[in-house]
């Protein structure tokens, strides 16, 4: 029983080339992989730019339209630098969700929700700093928080729509 004849053990090789598990086709999908994290990271850093920008054009407009006091300015660049900071901390928490083994699905719903709760939190003590501590203007906290949260969304939309087009 413990003799296997050379036929044997070609036919048994040839099952593995067939069932497609050569080197060169795993190969292609890792690159795959490194080629998608590769366009997320960039697509996340145009993201964060992008509210970066529209927070302080409105900031700026702001500024023009009271002339009395850049109080008003200050509390949209609050609102807008929170929403920026959450944008900021998804991208950096996706990024480490990436760094951790896929094959226990369990922790990787454990990490996102806890990363999720995380960002909830950080928003929620950020808002509540600006409106109750430093008394900033609530309209324009939450208008320069609402303005950043759109652009975070629109812009990963639009981009990625882009980018999957492009493809």
């Amino acid at each position: 029983m413990d003799s296997v004849t050379d036929a044997e053990k070609r036919a048994g090789k040839g099952d593995i080339a067939e069932q497609g598990l050569t080197p060169p086709l795993n190969a292609a999908i890792i690159a795959a992989l490194f080629t998608a994290e590769v366009q997320e990271k960039r697509l996340a850093r145009k993201v964060i730019g992008l509210q970066t920008i529209a927070t302080l054009v409105a900031a700026g407009i702001t500024a023009f339209c009271w002339r009395s006091s850049p109080q008003y300015a200050i509390a949209v660049l609050g609102g807008g630098g929170i929403s920026v900071l959450n944008g900021a901390l998804l991208a950096w928490r996706m990024s480490r969700a990436a760094l951790h083994s896929a094959h226990d699905a369990h922790q990787q719903l454990r990490l996102m929700y806890f990363y999720a709760a995380e960002r909830f939190l950080a928003v929620v003590a950020l808002l509540g700093i600006s409106l109750a501590v430093l008394k900033l203007s609530p309209l324009a906290v939450l208008s320069g928080f609402v303005l950043g949260q759109t652009v975070l969304l629109a812009a990963r939309l639009l981009m990625k729509i882009k980018i999957e087009d492009s493809d």
